[in-house]
């Protein structure tokens, strides 16, 4: 009979389980140390400076512009990129 021979093979093989999952976990393990902690903590560092702004302080803004601080409110900021010329920026938008 032809059929016997395709019941005689043997079965293609378990579920890996836990160990077919290790590779991807690892990848999302690596992933979170290479990328994700350092934005993290540059996001962070970010917050920390941006509360610490004092007026009189030079600053860069997110344009490249470079200024000096002379009023400071809770969303914005004043700086004076010239003798008397001033422009307002958000506070996020400083480095």
């Amino acid at each position: 009979m032809i059929i016997s021979p395709a019941f005689a093979q043997s079965a293609g093989g378990g579920d890996p389980g836990f160990i077919g999952f290790l590779p991807i976990i690892l990848m999302f393990v690596l992933l979170y140390f290479l990328m994700i902690r350092p934005q993290m903590k540059r996001s962070k560092e970010q917050k920390q400076m941006v509360e610490a702004l004092q007026k009189g302080d030079e600053v860069i803004a997110a344009g490249g512009m470079l200024g000096r601080i002379t009023r400071i409110g809770d969303a914005y900021v004043s700086l004076e990129v010239a003798p008397n010329t001033e422009i307002s920026i958000q506070r996020a938008a400083t480095r």
